[in-house]
């Protein structure tokens, strides 16, 4: 517990900050960090955190158990047992995630068009403030590897640049449609490399040596770094490595008490789901076993990467965050592949942190959001945090603190996207998108409301797989009260979001 205080104070004056956290006052409401000495800077600098940060495509907490070094990243680090993404879909999600705002702050609602993708978060100035910005600022090496956003194309100019690399990053190896595994194109900083079918190009298997080299120079250049990979598995098709595609032969998708029921009262749009035939469920098991298949070779990489910090004597001194940028449904509710509910199989996705002073083999139940992850990198790196930031920085959580005082009420957004050809979400497929809705989700329940003026409320409590809509039952002073914390939280920006967590 002390020692992650202590390095917060040491590096960047924040004893004001961590107090703040305490007492549950947002991180962006402390006051300036007092001068630091250049001596005490120099050494502060040698001292800095690293962060390797690993965050997959689609995927389930039910598939947590097929990847054994996530397991003991588990043991030697804490869970977050009720971590929710602000939007269940690709882009959105990551926009939330770069920049710790909602997406109805970011302006990235959808995977494209002028409310989504790379282009909206392009052309709305987001990317000169992330948490890459604010590191690369203090002195990190910063990465980037994998998926950035949806629309992204290395060989599109963009601002004179081709291929284009945002501000904050120091190595930019990043691809556009990579979920084929193979064939693709990668931009590595400002040139094109081009990669074939061979079993040597399988993305995952190129950017765990792209990273491991990442973290042996930044380490022999006693420099601290930020290294992010972000892959495009396990979403569809989830090809998995060669030496992957006959693992866990006969592996079915589990049969939840949701799997082919619909809940009492649903909405319209869920309510005209016909029940599973025989044919779709055998396809659904092909699919989570696909998916669970793709997933060995990042845990391989997970291995790999922790290998190799130790080697370069930097084990001690690195975070490793894990996690997924939205959840996913196979046969839930009726509903065969796909996300975008606020249903806990869509937005309940992992999140695993290890690191210096991080409690081990811990769980946290606080209600905690993607919209964190952003102030917490720039908190391990004596970054300052923008008042302008809705998220809260997890790191007094993280030494085994109390979850008393954190907020109880995550804000869940979506926005409906038509049927498009470049939309690998929306694409026509089996994925559906719901009407417009927002909700609001607790410990206790989940609560939300559509454009369209339906409501679902489910007693998490007494309802933990979500089959009974319970809304018609509430009081109308009940109804009132949810509606009313649910509207402040969809209207709060930066700090105000703090308080609107707190229903």
């Amino acid at each position: 517990m002390i020692r992650i205080r202590q390095l917060l104070a040491f590096i960047a004056g924040v004893v004001p900050l961590v107090l703040a956290a305490q007492s549950g006052v947002p991180a962006g409401a402390a006051g300036a960090a007092p001068a630091v000495t250049p001596r005490a800077a120099t050494t502060a600098a040698a001292e800095r955190p690293n962060i390797v940060f690993v965050l997959t495509d689609d995927m389930s907490s039910n598939l947590l158990q097929y990847m054994p070094e996530v397991r003991r990243l588990q043991a030697q680090g804490t869970t977050f047992s009720d971590y929710v993404v602000s939007n269940s879909l690709c882009c959105p999600s990551r926009s939330s995630i770069f920049t710790g705002r909602y997406p109805h702050n970011t302006g990235v609602l959808t995977n494209e068009g002028p409310d989504g993708g790379f282009r909206a978060f392009h052309d709305s100035g987001q990317e000169r403030d992330t948490f890459a910005t604010a590191l690369k600022a203090k002195g990190y090496r910063t990465a980037m590897m994998g998926k950035y956003l949806n629309g992204y194309v290395p060989g599109d100019t963009v601002d004179g640049q081709r291929p284009y690399v945002p501000p904050g990053w120091s190595q930019w190896d990043v691809v556009g449609g990579g979920y084929q595994g193979y064939d693709y194109d990668l931009a590595h900083n400002h040139t094109i490399q081009s990669h074939g079918h061979r079993p040597k190009d399988y993305l995952t298997n190129v950017l765990s040596k792209k990273g491991n080299a990442f973290v042996k120079k930044s380490a022999a250049a006693n420099k601290p770094f930020l290294l992010e990979v972000a892959l495009f598995t396990p979403h569809g098709p989830s090809t998995p490595a060669p030496q992957d595609k006959d693992a866990f032969p006969g592996l079915k998708a589990p049969r939840s008490p949701a799997f082919d029921e619909l809940p009492t009262n649903a909405p319209r749009w869920l309510a005209r789901q016909n029940r599973l035939t025989q044919g779709e469920k055998d396809t659904i098991d092909k699919k989570f076993r696909k998916r669970a298949q793709s997933l060995q070779s990042i845990d391989r990489m997970i291995g790999k990467l922790r290998r190799t910090v130790t080697e370069a004597g930097v084990a001690d001194n690195t975070y490793f965050v894990f996690s997924s940028d939205n959840g996913f449904h196979l046969g839930e509710y009726r509903l065969k592949a796909g996300k975008q509910t606020a249903f806990d199989t869509d937005v309940r996705v992992p999140l695993v942190i290890a690191g210096p002073g991080v409690a081990a083999g811990r769980t946290s139940d606080a209600q905690v959001s993607n919209i964190d992850l952003a102030p917490t990198f720039q908190r391990i790196g004596g970054a300052p945090v923008s008042s302008r930031v809705d998220g809260h920085s997890l790191l007094p959580l993280l030494d085994g603190g109390s979850d008393a005082g954190w907020r109880r009420a995550n804000l869940i957004e979506h926005r409906h996207a038509e049927k498009s050809a470049g939309d690998p979400d929306n694409n026509g497929g089996e994925s559906i998108s719901p009407p417009n809705y927002h909700a609001m989700r607790t410990d206790a329940y989940t609560y939300v409301e559509y454009g369209s003026g339906a409501k679902e409320y489910y007693d998490l409590r007494t309802d933990p797989y979500q089959l009974h809509n319970t809304v018609r039952r509430l009081n109308p002073s009940r109804r009132a009260e949810l509606h009313d914390a649910l509207t402040r939280l969809k209207k709060c920006d930066g700090d105000g979001c703090w308080s609107a967590g707190h229903p």
